[in-house]
């Protein structure tokens, strides 16, 4: 095992403006009355608990693809990655309740070749037509074997900001934290054709920490071989 490096705070900073505030409305209720701030500081500690983002081991081998996310898995099928020109691919999908970890992490060793905003509705991120109809944003990454895989953050029900810290032409590590949906939502990774899952529909699974996919060997350079 090995932990990714991790230059990031155990509490998410796309939470601290949230977390000051609550803290700060709770401490000024308390004052007027400790029994009205209760829910206030029940809010309070829900947010703490929502931006928590603990660092995590990395599975180590080749060709291994990563959890992005905290959550449930929802899907395992054959798709079309609309991402990446259409072409086939194994899609798995991750599904994140308000109790996850919702840092987001990269799948796999890459660079990335496209970044995509989508807006979009916010039906329950539980559904497949969330991964098509709501508020999305896709990162195409091509790994040094030359693989083409794609992660998807989609918003949920109740998730209105979706934030990608990557950029175009970025080399991004296997474990990296990139980015972070607010309150409930799901990721998709779109792999090759011939990637072999490693998890199952309904199996819940940790971000970096578990293994969510081989990716098949890369085709031989005859040129090379030769």
């Amino acid at each position: 095992m090995k932990i990714p490096p991790y230059p990031h705070p155990l509490i998410a900073r796309e939470g601290w403006l949230i977390l000051a505030g609550a803290a700060i409305v709770s401490l000024l209720v308390t004052w007027w009355s400790p029994w009205v701030s209760i829910p206030f500081w029940v809010f309070t500690l829900f947010a703490l608990q929502f931006f928590r983002d603990p660092a995590r081991e990395a599975p180590e081998g080749e060709g291994l693809v990563l959890c992005p996310a905290d959550g449930r898995v929802v899907c395992v099928v054959d798709a079309a990655d609309p991402y990446a020109g259409g072409r086939p691919a194994l899609k798995i999908s991750v599904f994140m309740n308000v109790f996850n970890v919702h840092s987001n992490r990269v799948p796999v060793d890459g660079e990335v070749q496209s970044i995509e905003y989508f807006p979009g509705r916010f039906f329950n991120a539980s559904l497949d037509k969330s991964s098509l109809e709501n508020e999305r944003n896709a990162m195409v990454l091509r790994t040094p074997g030359g693989h083409i895989v794609t992660a998807v953050q989609v918003a949920g029900l109740v998730a209105k900001r979706i934030l990608c810290h990557a950029q175009v032409g970025q080399k991004l590590y296997a474990g990296q934290r990139y980015g972070f949906i607010r309150f409930g939502s799901r990721v998709d990774v779109y792999l090759p054709p011939g990637t072999r899952p490693r998890v199952a529909l309904g199996d819940k699974v940790k971000a970096t920490r578990t293994v969510l996919a081989e990716l098949p060997v890369p085709p031989r350079d005859d040129a090379s071989a030769a």
